[in-house]
């Protein structure tokens, strides 16, 4: 089946990392079926380059470029046109590469892109609330119709063809802790908080609050957190905390310029 499809459409694989000795193996041993499998690398100073060579990945090495300009560039590098565009902690089950490689074979010119469903695990466990799940992702797409939309957060691909959801999932190791948690929640509330000074919105002291205890109960109540435990509750905290800071430090850089500081 994968020497039919190489006639076919070949498939390439983009993953971005940087220091992921730890989840880049189980990653990389995922997508065996592909074609090429390309890992740029953001200076590690563990052994990924190292282990991603000796599982058989072409490796670059680039300098950060933010997540949307990182990505763009190892699409931009791949072999082949169809490319899947994975993290590092991310997983392909073998039913979804199955799944892959039979809408690839279809070769359908209507289709520029597909979504997955993806199951977002917390201590090994798959959280089935919080707006963790069914997170529907476009991570299977034709290069030359569409390219990353250039946030500096939460990026998305932009196609310019049909989308096809497909049945079938990616599984994201996506915290072993809450430590890994609260990092994210840090890193992405810097990056937010520039683009919305960048972009001059209206921010006062009443604004972080508000968004905090909305993104609060909208992860614990409406999306049904506290259904997942204590888990729950700690990712609904942290929703609420990234929200606050998101809007806080935005208020902050303003008020900062604002005062020549």
């Amino acid at each position: 089946m994968k020497e039919e499809r190489h006639k076919k459409t070949p498939l390439s694989v983009a993953i971005i990392t940087k220091n992921e000795e730890g989840r880049l193996p189980d990653c990389l041993q995922s997508v065996a079926f592909a074609d090429e499998v390309l890992v740029v690398d953001s200076g590690s100073t563990d052994s990924t380059v190292e282990l991603a060579k000796s599982l058989g990945a072409r490796v670059l090495i680039e300098a950060w470029r933010g997540y949307s300009g990182q990505k763009q560039f190892a699409v931009d590098h791949c072999l082949h046109d169809w490319v899947l565009i994975l993290d590092a902690d991310e997983r392909i089950p073998q039913e979804t590469a199955h799944t892959i490689m039979r809408e690839l074979a279809r070769n359908d010119a209507t289709i520029s892109a597909y979504g997955f469903r993806r199951k977002n695990y917390l201590h090994g466990r798959w959280i089935k609330h919080c707006g963790w799940w069914p997170d529907r992702i476009v991570r299977l797409v034709n290069r030359k119709a569409g390219g990353f939309d250039g946030r500096p957060v939460h990026e998305k691909w932009v196609t310019e063809g049909g989308v096809r959801g497909l049945d079938a999932v990616i599984e994201h190791i996506s915290f072993r802790n809450y430590s890994e948690l609260l990092a994210k929640m840090e890193n992405y509330s810097n990056l937010a908080s520039k683009e919305l000074f960048e972009k001059n919105a209206k921010v006062n002291a009443v604004t972080p609050i508000l968004h905090g205890l909305w993104m609060f109960l909208r992860t614990y109540f409406l999306e049904l957190g506290v259904l997942d435990g204590f888990d729950g509750f700690v990712i609904s905290t942290t929703n609420a905390g990234g929200s606050f800071l998101k809007y806080a430090k935005a208020r902050e850089m303003r008020v900062t310029k604002r005062r020549g500081l």
